[in-house]
């Protein structure tokens, strides 16, 4: 079962979720509507608040929260997008220039806290203080990650430990609470809010290892930014970290160069490293495990369409090339 199989399953859902997003994005303030439109109008996979909608699904949810709570989620996960660019100063994002390149880094801030904000007043119409901690709880563990990121540029020394609470917390905590707000939903049992909050983590997690994965094995124009922009920002992730012990002692030097120096021009050399060590091969590995533990994590869910797209979500995660 495919992606297009998963997007099918919340299709209509997802309509209304799109509508919610144009209807909350309008300002009075001309450039707060022009970014936000922008960004979110630049297409993406919107996982995010596919999540939200499949685990309210698979549980049985019958209200409207979902719709709400997954536009949430997506302009939760669009003020990320809008401060990182800004951070790596990013020119290129899903094929397209970023909103900074275009607007200037101080209006891609302001338009990421605006969006922020808006989603912490959607919260507060879904009037459940549960699903606000959840969201509270994350966009804060969010904002963790990306300090730690920050801290960890340039660092050749970084290991695989370090590396994963990094994207935990940056990415896979959004997947995580996404998942969990449906078993909120629904008032699953704790055990399954526990199983589905996994789901998410693993999911998220996978995720984030397969891109990390594509900077150094995909094509720019398909998954829409420069390949060799983690390397210019001196990010150390996790097929480097294995090139460097996999790798000859002549390709860990290059590699740990070229991770203190940030600097792009070393990126063929990189990644030849990268590509004859088997650190491709190790990472996608790693992120194979984490999509049996989101598999195994769902296990007991009931078997209906929605159970279903959450497991071929699991397995796209891993087999993408974008």
């Amino acid at each position: 079962m495919s992606i297009e199989f998963v997007k099918s399953v919340v299709a209509s859902d997802m309509q209304a979720v799109d509508q919610i997003i144009r209807d909350r994005l309008r300002s009075e303030v001309v450039l707060v509507s022009q970014v936000a439109e922008y960004i979110i109008s630049s297409g993406g996979k919107r996982l995010r608040p596919v999540l939200t909608l499949l685990s309210a699904g698979a549980l049985g949810y019958q209200g409207q929260h979902h719709q709400e709570l997954a536009a949430v989620v997506e302009f939760i996960h669009t003020a990320t997008l809008l401060h990182d660019d800004v951070v790596d100063e990013s020119s290129l994002r899903r094929g397209r220039d970023t909103a900074n390149a275009l607007f200037g880094n101080a209006a891609s801030v302001l338009v990421g806290d605006f969006l922020y904000s808006r989603a912490f007043q959607m919260m507060v119409g879904v009037n459940d203080m549960r699903v606000m901690q959840v969201l509270a709880d994350a966009t804060n563990i969010i904002a963790e990650g990306e300090v730690l990121q920050l801290m960890n540029i340039g660092d050749a020394e970084l290991d695989e430990a370090a590396y994963l609470k990094v994207i935990r917390y940056k990415t896979a905590k959004l997947f995580e609470a996404a998942a969990r707000l449906g078993a909120l939903l629904a008032k699953s049992e704790p055990t399954i809010k526990t199983a589905m909050a996994d789901y998410g983590m693993h999911l998220g997690t996978a995720f984030q290892i397969v891109d990390d994965v594509l900077d150094y094995s995909g094509d720019a124009g398909e998954i829409g930014k420069n390949l060799g922009d983690d390397l210019a920002e001196g990010k150390c992730t996790l097929p480097l970290i294995h090139a460097m012990r996999l790798g000859t002692p002549a390709q860990a030097a290059v590699v740990r160069q070229a991770i203190t120096e940030a600097q792009r021009e070393h990126f063929p050399e990189v990644l030849a490293a990268v590509q004859q060590s088997g650190a491709l091969e190790a990472a996608l590995r790693a992120a194979r495990a984490e999509a049996e533990l989101a598999l195994q994590a769902i296990a007991s869910l009931p078997d209906n369409v929605h159970s279903q797209a959450l497991r071929a979500l699991a397995r796209f995660a891993v087999e993408r090339n974008s």
